[in-house]
């Protein structure tokens, strides 16, 4: 049973920083590209941030670049979000996501998906 678990939302001010996890069982775990993704409220979900098999190539959308990092632990089935100077704007739902193989993003098919942590960011 494929397993994929997010940790780490939580209210923040804004300028702040989180870390979100990403927690995976019951699949090679190298065998995919992780990407996270966020929904904010009455919005459509976005991809954010996106990391190869190895974790040697990472991509970000315009909006993050320079103040978050995703990076993974391949042999612990880990998925980090290292969030900086976070902007009230991105307030929403953060997911982890798994596709088999890499391929450059906007990613149109996710194998597996995540049930979300919620990250808030005050004024």
């Amino acid at each position: 049973q494929v397993q994929v678990e997010e940790s780490g939302g939580e209210l923040v001010q804004a300028g702040g920083s989180l870390r979100l996890s990403c927690t995976v069982s019951g699949l090679p775990f190298d065998a995919y590209a992780w990407g996270w993704f966020r929904q904010a409220p009455g919005r459509e979900r976005e991809g954010v941030s996106y990391v190869n098999l190895s974790g040697a190539r990472t991509t970000y959308v315009r909006a993050v670049k320079g103040r978050f990092i995703v990076s993974r632990d391949n042999a612990n089935s880990i998925v980090y979000l290292q969030m900086n100077d976070l902007k009230p704007e991105e307030t929403g739902m953060y997911f982890c996501a798994a596709r088999f193989g890499w391929s450059t993003p906007p990613w149109k098919d996710v194998n597996f998906w995540g049930r979300g942590t919620q990250v808030t960011v005050s004024t």
